[in-house]
């Protein structure tokens, strides 16, 4: 088969998976400068891959919105476009579907996706200690001959506010309550920082009311801007960051790929799950206390499965504070 060209990244899962995924535009544009990339993302991520000037087109597909039906029209849309590899970075049907009935000559997948009988490469999706999960989507370039790595990049724009005092970024929510530190720790923590930085908190609309309630901590240094700016701006605050302090979450991976050092407070899931943090001088923060029921899941729960939620309480707010650059 022909080098290929015209290339489709597909990765219609959540924010942080998105972010991860601009990894394999780094290494297929250091290999292959002249490819042309589009990239598919569900309604909602679109914004993370504004400005960004390795990408041709992104396609979306609106999940919530005539669901089935418009997969079979995004469908038509790839098979129209030509493309001369889809390269897929997801394991659910619905991307194995649009991947599969490409007709693109090098299709690319993971063997675990329920439709890879319809790819033309199968690629075994491992999770074990050290490998991150920018290596699993990477191995599915190594078909193309793309060996070099490349980490995830995003392209924010820079903050619209000035500020003379330095600051740090928290970003206190996740999607599922047993990757959240609690509260009352994000809290303390806060209080602690006292008047040496400025705090930034960060998060979606649904979560402007814990920034609000953080906020209440220190109001005359303590910004909420949950719901206020974009994906992209998010990342562009992080940016000017001294450090993010944040979850196992889609900030964590944002502040990868814009450079920053995070704190990285992983409660019941692990890093060696493959989502840690990539950033030089990040750390990761977990619970001394070694615990047999942790990791209890590769994603997250709604309540901890034991009821003690160990794995987040014995955090201490001394674990971050012992992170806390210089404000020098």
């Amino acid at each position: 088969m022909r080098k290929p060209q015209k290339i489709l990244i597909i990765q219609t899962a959540h924010t942080g998976d998105v972010v991860l995924a601009t990894g394999l535009i780094e290494s297929i544009k250091t290999q292959m400068p002249d490819a042309s990339i589009d990239f598919l993302v569900r309604k909602g991520n679109e914004s993370l891959l504004l400005g960004n000037p390795q990408i041709n087109t992104v396609l979306i597909w609106d999940k919530k919105k005539d669901k089935y039906r418009g997969l079979l029209q995004m469908l038509f849309t790839i098979r129209k476009q030509a493309y001369d590899a889809v390269i897929n970075c997801q394991r659910f049907a619905a991307s194995g579907l649009l991947c599969g009935g490409s007709a693109a000559p090098y299709r690319i997948g993971f063997k675990n996706n329920p439709l890879s009988f319809l790819f033309s490469h199968r690629i075994k999706h491992k999770i074990e200690p050290g490998l991150h999960e920018t290596d699993r989507n990477h191995a599915l370039l190594n078909v193309l001959g793309i060996l070099d790595k490349q980490l995830p990049r995003l392209y924010p724009p820079h903050p619209k506010f000035e500020t003379k005092k330095p600051f740090i970024v928290i970003a206190p929510a996740s999607v599922w309550f047993t990757k959240q530190w609690p509260e009352h720790k994000w809290k303390e923590f806060i209080s602690a920082v006292k008047p040496r930085y400025a705090v930034y908190i960060i998060g979606s609309d649904a979560e402007f009311e814990l920034g609000e309630r953080l906020r209440a901590q220190s109001e005359d240094r303590v910004i909420n801007l949950c719901g206020k700016i974009s994906l992209l701006e998010a990342a562009g605050v992080i940016k000017q960051a001294r450090m993010l302090f944040c979850n196992d979450s889609a900030p964590l991976h944002m502040a990868s790929a814009v450079g920053v050092s995070a704190g990285a407070v992983f409660c019941s899931t692990i890093p060696d799950l493959g989502f840690g943090p990539l950033s030089e001088g990040s750390v990761v923060i977990e619970s001394p206390e070694k615990l047999s029921c942790r990791p209890c899941g590769l994603h997250g729960h709604r309540s901890c499965p034991k009821g003690h939620f160990k794995c987040a309480e014995n955090i201490s707010i001394q674990q971050l504070m012992d992170i806390l650059p210089s404000a020098n």
